[in-house]
């Protein structure tokens, strides 16, 4: 990152400005109360204007909806303010200014630090904490992945009040299998604010439909830990690829999913129901040159930017949000512009807050980054405020 200008008010010129749905030519994006106050083509003469590097794209802030750590953290094994205000750090420098910091499977005292942690950090106005995503322990052992067995739970009574216990302090997303809950579970979720995802499910689409006509709304990482497509089972594959009204995250480091699989997803899913996540853990943002870590007694190896364990598995991912817009507007079939919005305002969207974030226009948050041509971060703000 370069110092780009931190003053609130100012005015940033761009010779490119994505607006959330579409390029614009040179604009000047007015910042004012942590808001964007205009984005006109003259500036104006009453504030400072910081002008980007030639070629350099001016975006709105990316919102990644699966974090389970960076900055050498991962939220399981420190839920503290700290922990999570390092991990959003890291994830900053990536052009990330919104995430939910992700759980995985653990227990339920670990369920219950996590919220606490994560509600404390948005009291502490740590920037860029938006909530909670509990990936777990409502899952398929079969379709385990990384995750620990040994932490499955079955959904018992009280969990849905243990789930949602953020409450309206942020929000809270919960990725399970629907095959591994009772019926009513998702509509009581729901009906408690949480948005639910399908994920680490080996149903072969009867349970997860039922899901989604009770209110399910998105899948997990799409392609990876989930029931695949086939000949007359459509499988949780399937069903995210046909159910139009519904969401999908999906990995583009060139590990999870193929690049002819990242472009079918796109097709049939679009940009506006298609969404980036990076699914990292905390070897993002960790200088060290060893950056391995333990998960849950099991050496997670880092080899590149690809994460397994000792026996070759898959253990999340070590990629930036601005990473996976390159590789997906250069070998996923995105065009930049989809790219930037699977990234920003379809995630926004999906949690319904694309009235505040996701977007470059009057009265959005002033979430920004701005991406040199080949699209690596040269800052972010968050608030109107350059992020360190």
């Amino acid at each position: 990152m370069i110092p780009l200008g931190s003053q609130d008010p100012c005015a940033l010129a761009a010779a490119q400005v994505f607006d959330g749905e579409r390029m614009l030519g040179d604009r000047v994006v007015v910042l004012r109360g942590g808001r964007i106050a205009d984005v006109t083509a003259e500036p104006p003469a009453d504030m400072p204007l910081v002008r980007l590097p030639a070629e350099a794209i001016l975006a709105p802030g990316f919102l990644d909806l699966q974090v389970n750590g960076g900055g050498g953290v991962l939220l399981n094994d420190d839920a503290s303010v700290a922990g999570i205000a390092r991990i959003a750090a890291a994830h900053r420098r990536g052009g990330t200014t919104a995430l939910l910091p992700t759980l995985i499977t653990d227990t339920r005292p670990a369920i219950r630090a996590a919220i606490a942690g994560v509600a404390a950090a948005i009291e502490a106005g740590i920037p860029g904490i938006l909530g909670i995503h509990l990936e777990g322990p409502f899952l398929s052992p079969q379709r385990i992945g990384i995750h620990d067995p040994g932490r499955l739970a079955a959904f018992g009574p009280g969990d849905a009040e243990l789930l949602t216990g953020l409450g309206t302090r942020g929000v809270t997303l919960v990725t399970l299998a629907p095959e591994r809950v009772p019926e009513g579970a998702v509509a009581d979720l729901v009906a408690r604010g949480a948005f639910v995802c399908a994920g680490h499910t080996a149903d072969t689409g009867l349970a997860i439909r039922a899901a989604v006509a009770e209110g399910l709304t998105g899948f997990t990482h799409l392609f990876n830990a989930m029931s695949q497509f086939g000949p007359r089972e459509a499988g949780a594959v399937g069903v995210a690829l046909s159910e139009e009204a519904t969401f999908a995250g999906i990995i583009a480091d060139g590990h999870h999913v193929g690049d002819d699989q990242l472009r079918l997803a796109l097709r049939l899913k679009g940009r506006d129901r298609l969404m980036l996540v990076s699914d990292a853990m905390p070897p993002v943002g960790d200088a060290r040159a060893d950056a391995s870590f333990t998960l849950f007694g099991r050496r997670i190896v880092r080899t590149g930017d690809r994460l397994t364990g000792e026996d070759g598995t898959l253990a999340g991912a070590a990629i930036t949000m601005a990473q996976a817009v390159r590789h997906m507007s250069t070998r996923g079939g995105a065009s930049l512009e989809e790219a930037l919005a699977m990234a920003s305002l379809t995630p926004a969207r999906f949690l319904g807050l694309d009235a505040r974030l996701g977007r470059i226009a009057p009265g959005h948050a002033a979430d920004l980054v701005a991406l040199a041509a080949d699209l690596t971060v040269l800052g972010t703000w968050i608030g109107g405020e350059q992020a360190p």
